[in-house]
């Protein structure tokens, strides 16, 4: 989770590690609330997920929020099936550090949620957050469906906007429909409830995140 000179571009398919086809093996249930992790989920839940740097701090932000039913950590966006923390950790898997976020639309929007994720962290940093460098810290949104994509796309335009009248740069976020998703191991899931003075280097522009036209702020 610390500052380790790393591959700075994504690498190809063909340039991937390999991987495994079996999953890692990971607790049944959430640290903090006991929900199961893998589900099943309650009925008209919904699921996204976030990259935005180092993946311990990045999950208690969002257990945190009312309305959010599970979340959990894990690799997502690359090449390398059911990769290990070492592996992505070469940079040679393709995938960020990801959350994994199941919510209750009809007490969170996702608006909320997109709010948290962009001021929480700097979404202009490339392959970066602060210190902590590779292609693992990239920021990325990955969506499981058509409406949850315009919304996401709504609010890329309306923070971008609010990042630019302030004067810093162009968005660099990675905004896609929702690949396989690889849990991290164990000791990962939650890790900042286990370990409250454990590593969380997030820090935001400053920059508040509009809430797009006509969805009330919670």
């Amino acid at each position: 989770m610390f500052f380790r000179q790393k591959p700075m571009t994504i690498p190809s398919a063909a340039e991937a590690l390999p991987g495994r086809d079996q999953e890692l093996a990971i607790a049944a249930n959430h640290y903090v609330n006991g929900a199961s992790l893998k589900g099943p989920y309650p009925e008209g839940a919904e699921t996204i997920y976030f990259g935005l740097g180092c993946f311990w701090g990045a999950e208690r932000l969002f257990w945190q929020l009312p309305g959010v039913l599970v979340t959990a950590v894990g690799y997502q966006g690359g090449h390398t099936p059911n990769a290990s923390y070492e592996e992505v950790c070469s940079g040679r898997t393709g995938h960020t550090e990801s959350v994994k976020v199941v919510y209750d639309p009809k007490v969170i929007s996702l608006e909320k949620l997109l709010k948290t994720f962009w001021e929480e962290h700097d979404p202009t940093q490339g392959m970066r957050q602060g210190n902590d460098m590779g292609t693992q810290y990239r920021s990325a949104i990955y969506t499981t469906t058509p409406e949850q994509a315009e919304i996401v796309e709504q609010s890329r335009a309306s923070y971008q906007n609010a990042l630019r009248q302030r004067g810093l740069g162009p968005i660099t976020t990675q905004i896609g429909e929702a690949g396989p998703f690889y849990y991290a191991e164990t000791y990962h899931q939650q890790y900042l409830a286990k370990n409250p003075n454990g590593y969380c280097g997030l820090a935001g522009t400053g920059v508040s995140c509009p809430i797009g036209v006509g969805v009330a702020a919670e």
